[in-house]
């Protein structure tokens, strides 16, 4: 425990990393563009920076804080200073700030305006790039970069993929793929996390948004929309709501405004998966071959993979994921004339994550040689629509999920945190489902914010090995440790984002500490109050199997490799 005088006033600092921690304990909003509690200092943007006792400064954010610091943080001079570092951002940026994806939402317009910057008196002179649509997932502007190096470090560090860095010198410098390649053509996995911490419109999503407009007038289409359990806790608090809050009652009616004719619930898909990824788990400990069974329900983790470890590729689950199982089924369904009404059946998923819109086009993600899924909605832009349209979200009634696919199990709704899967398999391989044998799976380890977490069950007196990741930079150290036989496990649960699908790519930014537990919670509070806990007795699945699936589960459910080869 130490002490430091800011602005006059003593404050108690104990174990922060650095002084701009102490200045925001303290409640003093510095202002930064480059810093991420999460990711490695940069100290890049300069706007953090303060004054000690003698006039020198410093950035905060990599200044370690020693006892009997004396620092100041809204001099005259740092005010000025701060001013001129936001003019000389502005004068190298594109500043058509009204038909910015980002307008209102973008940091450095913010502090522009939080600083009085209302004139810039610097010339751009810096050269003018065409923006990279080469991705279904994100596109790049690099007109709006400052070079703040989040999404490098982001994309580094923290995920391990490395599709971007910083070229050049200067002011010619520049963040890109290597070689100036679209990022498309590098090894991007879509996880979207380089555009959740850029803080202006350099990286954004992909958007479907005015396509689908287009498809909820067209009187001939019927749209087919799922929603996925993270989008319910992540949409509230857009509009007034508390943090967290499982809002998927106010969701279905929303979207029947906006047009959709049908809204079904992404965690009917999630209990399609745990059974059969339950029976694949169990078929490969009878046979000892491919262990351990990684998941495959993040697109992201599937392509890195694929892309790093090919040699261990064969060892992702076949299951499809819940998005691509729920696909196959709707169109399977629909396929009924009577079902269809003689109109063109559009599949829209809405989705926390950016690498679902590259998962459907996947070849092994179709079905017969056809998309399942038509297109994906992230959370944002749905968030996007609900504006646009001038429906009071806060304020709407609640509408249960349509039928014959509007009921999943709790199973299926914890899905969107870390560890959700593992919990999910493991309620299904246990027998009955009273309380304590609940309480005894969610306490295993499988719940918790951690990087990496490790898990043991007993099945039929056999002991299973279980590790749950988040974050591609802990699945590329845990699978390097897999590699060399440092480790042995018979069920590996990987999602790209750090913990799980709260986070993902496609979510509504900023969200801080308190979101993703808000977030987490809410999905776990909507488990206890969910009557089916388990995916194998949820009577909709189960008519599913002895119905529609009958003699078609390897051909709807799993994926089609056979179409990947060609």
């Amino acid at each position: 425990m130490g002490y430091m005088t800011i602005d006059g006033r003593k404050v108690e600092f104990t174990d922060e990393p650095n002084v701009l921690s102490v200045i925001r304990n303290a409640d003093i909003d510095i202002p930064t563009l480059c810093y991420h509690s999460e990711l490695s200092v940069y100290g890049a943007c300069r706007l953090c920076t303060v004054e000690d006792e003698r006039g020198k400064t410093f950035a905060s954010c990599s200044e370690p804080p020693r006892d009997g610091m004396v620092i100041y943080t809204n001099t005259p001079r740092l005010m000025k200073y701060r001013k001129m570092i936001l003019e000389l951002l502005l004068a190298a940026h594109c500043r058509d700030c009204t038909t910015c994806i980002k307008s209102g939402e973008c940091q450095l317009q913010a502090l522009a305006h939080r600083m009085g910057v209302t004139t810039v008196r610097f010339e751009n002179t810096k050269e003018q790039y065409p923006l990279d649509f080469s991705s279904p997932s994100i596109v790049r502007d690099p007109n709006k970069c400052i070079l703040c190096g989040d999404c490098v470090r982001m994309c580094d560090n923290v995920q391990s993929v490395n599709a971007i860095d910083f070229a050049y010198r200067g002011t010619k410098a520049l963040v890109t793929p290597a070689f100036n390649k679209k990022i498309a053509e590098t090894d991007c996995v879509n996880c979207g996390q380089c555009r959740v911490v850029c803080p202006t419109g350099a990286i954004s999503i992909n958007t479907n948004i005015e396509v689908i407009w287009d498809l909820l007038a067209d009187k001939n289409t019927k749209v087919i929309a799922q929603i996925a359990p993270a989008v319910r806790v992540a949409v509230g608090d857009q509009f007034g709501l508390p943090r967290g809050e499982n809002v998927m009652g106010k969701l279905v009616n929303v979207l029947h405004r906006l047009g959709f004719d049908e809204v079904y619930d992404t965690s009917y898909g999630a209990d399609l998966t745990v059974i059969e990824e339950s029976e694949e788990l169990l078929e490969r400990l009878a046979s000892g071959e491919n262990l351990p069974l990684f998941t495959s329900c993040c697109p992201a983790w599937v392509k890195f993979c694929e892309n790093r470890y090919p040699d261990l590729a064969k060892n992702l689950s076949t299951c499809r994921s819940p998005q691509q199982m729920f696909g196959a089924v709707i169109r399977e369904y629909y396929k009924d004339p009577e079902k269809n009404g003689g109109k063109r059946i559009v599949s829209v998923s809405i989705m926390p994550c950016t690498a679902k819109k590259e998962e459907i086009l996947r070849p092994e993600s179709s079905t017969n040689g056809k998309q399942d899924i038509d297109y994906v909605l992230t959370t944002t832009e749905l968030i996007t629509m609900i504006r646009k349209s001038g429906i009071r979200f806060e304020n709407l009634e609640i509408e249960a999920s349509d039928m014959p696919f509007g009921i999943g199990s709790g199973a299926g709704v914890i899905f969107g945190v870390t560890g959700g899967v593992t919990e999910a398999v493991l309620r299904r391989l246990r027998e009955g489902h009273n309380r304590v044998e609940m309480d005894k799976i969610k306490f295993s380890g499988v719940r918790g914010e951690e990087g990496l977490k490790e898990v043991e069950f007993d099945y039929n007196g056999r002991t299973i090995h279980a590790a749950v990741v988040s974050g591609l930079g802990n699945a590329d150290a845990l699978m390097k440790k897999i590699q060399k036989g440092e480790v042995h496990y018979d069920f590996v649960e990987v999602m790209a984002c750090r913990r799980g699908c709260i986070m993902g790519g496609g979510q509504p930014v900023p969200a801080g500490p308190r979101s993703r537990i808000a977030r987490s919670k809410g999905l776990y509070d909507t488990d206890i109050n969910t009557q089916i806990k388990k995916s194998n007795e949820n009577p909709l699945i189960l008519s599913l199997y002895d119905e529609l699936l009958k003699g078609k589960t390897h051909e709807l459910l799993h994926r089609n490799f056979e179409a990947a080869k060609k």
